[in-house]
């Protein structure tokens, strides 16, 4: 893929052009998974720099879900999460689920990713997402190296931007394993998490009727932090991009009702921003703000923290495959998989609706 064949955009239809508007020298794309993947993958994202201004490039990036990401036509690329540094990353990675924001440094290039919800890293991964949180490795030491290189191949041998979210359905949809056993409470603890609220963990025990121990079992092993931290940095986060998203990003009447007051919220902040609201807002974000709108348009949520599976489509998700091999382990990776034309992946009713990364 050649750095001038991004011009960004969407798979979606109906959004005008400025939803996408970059500075000089940027582009950036959303696109919905297909139907199939919905709920699965959050969603897919292409980034595009180029020109001097690229060159040591600073962005900032709120903590979220785990993330897949490969870079092409790059200059080395360093990402801190709190007081480590990650860096120079390979081309392929995977970034573990984070619980601060991220402060990424690169030097032009492509970098396409895709979102990994719960759901799909109990399909995906065999290994606890607890064990990758607020880390960033290399992609092949999760994924296994045959997955990635045929991934790293498909996408390295795209023409434009529009082709990469058919490219990642086909080979996704057949990389994703059975789905889990306890699959439909993670599915209601996303949607619980992602819901207006508190961090009374008691509560959402009862309302998934399930032990508080069982809970926090479930939450660190597929979501990477204990139910506690995931449901306050949900609620940091609907808070903080209601201010972000406002003029002047001072008015803090928005947040959640359930913070005793300001200073509850701004103590917050230190955790998962690592700074005031204010100064992260006044540090310059080109990336994280044209994500901000992009994402909200194209996915439904302006951040896939926030994101929640469609109830309509727990059919779809436990539909998906029934025909492909065992999740892979990296350390038994070592046969190729067949690639599936997305025309054979199945399609819900037109109804059904997206939601994605």
């Amino acid at each position: 893929m050649d750095v001038m064949q991004v011009s960004g955009g969407t798979n979606r239809a109906g959004l005008a052009p400025d939803v996408f508007a970059m500075p000089a020298g940027m582009a950036i794309r959303y696109d919905q998974p297909c139907d199939a993947l919905t709920d699965l993958i959050t969603g897919y994202h292409v980034y595009r720099a180029t020109g001097p201004a690229s060159i040591g490039q600073v962005n900032r990036f709120l903590p979220g879900t785990a993330n897949v990401r490969f870079a092409f036509e790059a200059g080395p690329i360093s990402v801190a999460i709190g007081r480590r540094t990650f860096g120079p990353l390979p081309a392929a990675t995977l970034y573990g689920p984070t619980g601060t924001a991220l402060k990424a440094t690169t030097n032009g290039g492509i970098m396409i990713g895709f979102g990994v919800s719960a759901l799909a890293w109990s399909r995906l991964f065999n290994r606890s997402a607890a064990e990758y949180r607020d880390r960033i490795v290399p992609l092949a030491d999760a994924l296994g190296p045959v997955a990635t290189q045929r991934l790293t191949s498909a996408l390295r041998a795209a023409e434009r931007d529009d082709q990469v979210a058919p490219i990642l359905d086909a080979i996704l949809y057949d990389l994703l394993g059975s789905p889990h056993r306890e699959s439909a409470t993670i599915r209601q603890l996303t949607r619980l998490i992602g819901q207006d609220g508190g961090d009374d963990v008691a509560a959402v025990a009862a309302k998934l009727a399930i032990s508080p121990d069982t809970l926090r079992r479930l939450a660190v092993r597929h979501f990477g932090f204990t139910p506690k931290m995931l449901l306050r940095r949900a609620r940091f986060l609907r808070s903080f991009l209601r201010v972000f998203r406002t003029p002047g990003g001072t008015d803090y009447s928005a947040i959640d009702p359930s913070y005793f007051d300001v200073s509850h919220f701004l103590r917050d902040a230190g955790t998962f921003l690592g700074m005031t609201p204010r100064r992260f807002m006044a540090m310059s974000t080109p990336f994280l703000d044209a994500s901000v709108r992009a994402r909200a348009a194209v996915l439904g949520a302006p951040t896939q923290a926030l994101q929640v599976p469609a109830e309509t489509s727990e059919r779809i998700i436990n539909a998906v495959p029934a025909r492909r091999a065992p999740r892979i382990d990296p350390a038994r990776d070592s046969t190729p998989t067949p690639v599936i034309d997305p025309a054979e992946i199945p399609m819900p009713d037109q109804g059904a609706p997206v939601l994605g990364a």
